[in-house]
């Protein structure tokens, strides 16, 4: 009897450990970035969300910035780099034509950031096709997922962009 409790003990200790380890190894990667066209304006307006953490991380990787975004001590440099990243790395094409985008701004969201986008003089009665190349953070996380949400006049496509396979036309 006192070797069965024994065991029982040694078998809930170590099963707790083996989830609280897979719990804390396992993180989940991904941004969502919505697309919309405003008739209004003749632009897509882009917001793209990212997990603040993640993007420091790679903002250090790839430029050698501590930027602590939402803090007191934010880097006076942070949106500097952070424009720089999104044009590396996230690419529109209109009618297989690389598109211009604006960076406008950013806001936090506890742990995201929301990055403000917007490509103006779309020219939508002209517009044949659009694609969206998404590789933000894939150069640092394997496992990164970046959705993308496409709305144009009552319309809504999504595509999930991987490292190995990076871009989603539609053809309209």
């Amino acid at each position: 009897m006192k070797y069965l409790k024994s065991a029982k003990l040694g078998l809930f200790f170590l099963s707790a450990i083996l989830f609280l380890s897979f719990a804390n190894a396992h993180k989940f990667y991904v941004s969502v970035t919505n697309i919309f066209y405003s008739e209004k304006d003749d632009a897509f307006q882009i917001t793209s969300r990212v997990f603040i953490d993640d993007l420091e991380d790679v903002l250090y990787e790839r430029y050698g910035i501590q930027t602590e975004l939402a803090t007191d001590n934010e880097s006076e440099l942070a949106d500097l780099y952070i424009e720089k990243y999104f044009k590396a790395k996230f690419a529109i094409e209109l009618n297989n034509e690389n598109a211009a985008y604006s960076f406008l701004g950013k806001e936090y969201d506890n742990d995201v950031m929301i990055c403000y986008l917007e490509l103006s003089n779309v020219n939508f009665s002209e517009l044949k096709s659009v694609s969206v190349q998404n590789e933000i953070l894939t150069d640092l996380f394997e496992e990164q997922q970046n959705i993308v949400h496409l709305k144009w006049k009552g319309q809504k496509r999504s595509f999930v962009l991987i490292r190995e396979n990076n871009k989603g036309m539609l053809n309209l």
